[in-house]
């Protein structure tokens, strides 16, 4: 039977050099793992990573999806033909059997029934991010929250490299941690010759892939907010504020924990933390941590008070996008990155794609981007950081149990006109009606244009549904990206 062992932890040393290993414990659980059985739940991106990794260990891998193994991605042949056994379709549940591990990837949900006839075998189960943990070498950063991750870790990113280090980013954002596990994997196997590929892990995690980890140990965790989401997986707000907690989980007294002391559910995490407590407030000062005073930016942390920066020097709109700047301000403090280092990175960052992405600007009106505006609370960021008139683009597929109303009182100064699209249409219309002119579309095209034809010079068109993607699109980039063509398409 496989088991698993605590690591330990470590901070970036001063200069951008290699750190010291996290403790013999990983070493042991991913070698351990060669020989044994292990079935991957999952053929998409992350589980494909993970069944690269486990390969290069030498595990017997099986790779099982609900889909029949035709519909599964080109990407999978390669495994194949390396040994992994494929098992798709009604052959679901025979890939589970006669295993010592199984991997599950972030979209598959741990109560999925096919699972207890593993547990009662006392199986273990873990995620993705757990299995890839077992071979890193290097500090991890950890954040998750509700809204503001992908940000937040770039952001991040963004800062480490301004100091000299070479950081990993990935996670929920795009890369599977298991691809960064298998670099890691595969030069300590050739006896750690070369350059390090990374000094550091910054990730963006999931309530998803949080669920499922067991000794997953982020030297520097990172709670940015708590709002309701997802409520299609979780039978209650509070199980899915419980899973974000589980980042803090394993952390220790020498790990750190950065908690948004303006967020009353991070603020109730903080009472039960192992970890040392490190906050970020746009509204008050804080013990240790990062906080907007007046117009600046400050920062304190190990008895050292230091001005970063000006609060107008941050290129990003909104005040949620300040909140965002505190948190990674907070870990680049943490982790000794210079006040210097860390302005000319929040200085130079200008965003992501899909998240208040300006497209263009055509006859007086500009265009935004916002697709990743996946749920009711981050378009409410999105509206609020706005300080003209706006055409909005709402609808999607609901994830739950989402409360439109929330966004009446957000529309209300500034719209001019709310154009639905998508399996939430009626239910937006009902929750939002008395806010002005109003008007439902078939499908996205129908929708750009008519925004292009009711805007007026001075005004803003914000695509941010607040609702999925799923009814309608692969995922919220095809969607955005279908948006930014839709919109660069329109005559001048």
């Amino acid at each position: 039977m496989l088991t698993t062992m605590n690591a330990t932890s470590h901070f970036l040393s001063p200069s951008p050099c290699p750190s010291p290993a996290r403790g013999e414990g990983s070493e042991a659980r991913i070698n351990g793992l060669s020989g044994h059985s292990v079935a991957v739940v999952g053929a998409g991106r992350s589980g494909v990573a993970a069944a690269r990794l486990l390969l290069a260990i030498g595990a017997d891998v099986s790779l099982i999806d609900r889909k029949p193994e035709p519909e599964w991605s080109t990407t999978v042949s390669d495994l194949q033909t390396a040994g992994v056994r494929l098992f798709g379709g009604e052959r679901f549940d025979k890939g589970l059997e006669s295993v010592d591990l199984v991997v599950l990837s972030p979209g598959v949900p741990p109560a999925l029934k096919a699972l207890e006839a593993v547990r009662r075998r006392r199986v273990p189960i873990v995620g993705e991010v757990e299995l890839a943990s077992w071979a890193f070498s290097v500090p991890v950063i950890g954040v998750t929250g509700t809204n503001g991750k992908s940000t937040v870790v770039s952001l991040i990113g963004k800062i480490f490299q301004e100091c000299g280090y070479t950081p990993f980013v990935g996670g929920n954002l795009g890369t599977p941690l298991a691809e960064a596990a298998l670099t890691v994997y595969q030069r300590e196997r050739a006896g750690g010759d070369g350059p390090v590929p990374f000094h550091v892990i910054v990730a963006e995690l999931s309530s998803f892939q949080l669920e499922t980890i067991d000794q997953f140990h982020p030297d520097v965790a990172v709670l940015l907010n708590v709002t309701p989401d997802h409520l299609d997986r979780y039978s209650s707000f509070t199980e899915y504020a419980n899973a974000k907690a589980k980042i803090f989980q394993n952390q220790t007294s020498e790990d750190v924990a950065v908690l948004n002391a303006d967020d009353p559910q991070c603020r109730n995490v903080g009472q039960s933390l192992r970890g040392r407590l490190m906050e970020f407030s746009r509204t008050r000062e804080v013990p240790h941590g990062a906080w907007l005073n007046g117009d600046g930016i400050v920062t304190r942390w190990q008895g050292q008070q230091t001005n970063v920066m000006l609060r107008d020097e941050i290129p990003l709109l909104g005040d949620h996008n300040v909140s965002n700047v505190l948190a990674a301000v907070a870990v680049g403090t943490v982790q000794g990155c210079s006040p210097k280092g860390i302005s000319r990175a929040v200085r130079s960052f200008r965003g992501l794609e899909h998240v208040m992405e300006v497209v263009r600007e055509r006859r007086g009106v500009i265009f935004i981007n916002d697709s990743k505006g996946t749920n009711v609370d981050a378009t409410l960021n999105a509206v609020s950081s706005l300080r003209r008139p706006f055409v909005i683009l709402l609808g999607g597929q609901d994830k739950g149990r989402s409360d439109f109303r929330c966004l009446k009182a957000a529309l209300k100064p500034n719209v001019t006109h709310c154009i639905l699209f998508g399996e939430t249409a009626e239910a937006i219309a009902e929750a939002i009606a008395g806010v002005g002119a109003m008007s439902r579309v078939a499908s996205l095209d129908e929708g750009v244009k008519l925004a292009a034809e009711i805007a007026k010079p001075g005004d803003v068109v914000l695509f941010s549904p607040a609702c999925a993607s799923f009814d309608m699109f692969h995922d919220y980039r095809d969607r955005g990206r279908q948006f930014r063509d839709l919109v660069n398409a329109l005559v001048e």
